[in-house]
């Protein structure tokens, strides 16, 4: 059986990295790994690769950052020709970044089977485009892996036949509980002098966050207060640096004397961050689930979210943009007891290999 794995982001290797490590236990499943290069640092990307303990990829369409739809278009036409040279059996897609909706939209228009790992998330805003892709990504896909039953129920709602769709759990936990010894052994806290829980960390990147002056004027003033109380480590993402500088934001930034800005971290030392950080503030998706996982409180600072899951367990809470509240939830996150989460059922570390049984059962019959 050959399968092309799909990815474009750091996160989607993170996601991605336990089903070619299960795929790699069958002699009868002949993988490529296919990176889209929509985010791709040479010197992180070759550290991902090395912690998450996978190959790199077979191939690289090195599209790199553009514009929403002439990123999709490129990509898709890039893809094409990779596909009709493999004749894979399935591509295999994770998350809801441009490249997961280019690769199965690409995929399906060839007549190739589609498999979306984390089917089924749903904000219910549809001006993100991170929502967009993951509903028609949905729409293409034979094989759709909900992380829970709430997922199920969505797809289910909007019409997916329910044979095409499997309750596996989160890939996520399988990457976490693969990478946490090696993560503990992390030298980042000695590397930029912090403590266990004397610090918040901090990840922003989303365009209704950092593109919009009068919103990063709101979280910015949140952090300054935030950071007379407790430092805030950010590892900066390139989009919110130079939106920062654009806004004039970034000289307001230097003036707060317990932020401490870093360059972007591998997963390992990232990991290290987070599991030793007092509260998590971000407008990441992925971060909200390993939070859960890791029993970190989470603020999350957008309007709505496609993690729910982690809501209803009490980890995370949905704060939206205004100064006011951000503080207030980051601050009481800070003093109260952390709240220790009962991980949903199949959040067990099997993931993968729910999703690699389930390819091969249905290839076999």
């Amino acid at each position: 059986m050959k399968i092309i794995n799909c990815v474009g982001t750091r996160p989607n290797l993170v996601k991605i990295s336990p089903i070619v490590r299960e795929m790699q236990k069958h002699d009868e499943i002949k993988q490529l790994l296919l990176h889209t290069g929509q985010h791709y640092d040479e010197t992180l990307s070759k550290s991902f690769f090395k912690d998450l303990s996978i190959p790199e990829p077979d191939y690289n369409l090195g599209v790199g950052s553009k514009y929403d739809i002439e990123q999709t278009s490129e990509i898709m036409s890039k893809f094409k020709n990779v596909l009709t040279k493999e004749q894979p059996d399935l591509v295999l897609v994770v998350g809801d970044v441009n490249s997961t909706l280019a690769c199965a939209l690409t995929a399906a228009k060839l007549h190739t089977p589609v498999a979306h790992v984390e089917a089924g998330l749903r904000s219910g805003n549809f001006r993100m485009q991170e929502e967009v892709n993951r509903v028609l990504t949905d729409r293409v896909s034979d094989y759709l892996f909900a992380t829970t039953k709430d997922d199920v129920e969505n797809l289910l709602s909007e019409g997916i036949r329910k044979e095409k769709v499997f309750l596996v759990g989160d890939v996520v936990v399988d990457a976490l509980l693969h990478s946490v010894e090696k993560a503990r052994e992390s030298m980042v806290l000695q590397r930029l002098g912090l403590g266990k829980g004397d610090y918040c960390l901090l990840t922003m990147h989303r365009a209704e966050n950092v593109d919009y002056n009068e919103v990063l004027s709101e979280i910015v003033g949140a952090l300054g207060e935030i950071q007379s109380r407790i430092k805030i480590v950010y590892p900066m993402h390139p989009r919110a640096r130079k939106m920062l500088r654009k806004f004039g934001f970034d000289k307001r930034m230097d003036r707060m004397k317990n932020l401490l800005v870093v360059e972007p971290q591998g997963y390992l030392d990232f990991m290290n961050l987070m599991s030793n950080s007092k509260c998590v503030i971000t407008d990441s998706g992925g971060v909200q689930s390993e939070t859960m996982i890791l029993g970190v409180p989470c603020i999350t600072i957008r309007n709505e979210t496609e993690w729910l899951i982690t809501v209803k367990h009490g980890t995370n809470v949905v704060v939206g943009t205004r100064e006011d509240r951000i503080t207030e939830e980051t601050l009481r996150a800070i003093r109260e007891p952390v709240k220790k989460a009962v991980l949903p059922k199949l959040w067990d570390g099997k993931t993968a290999e729910r999703i690699v049984r389930i390819l091969l059962e249905n290839y076999r019959s």
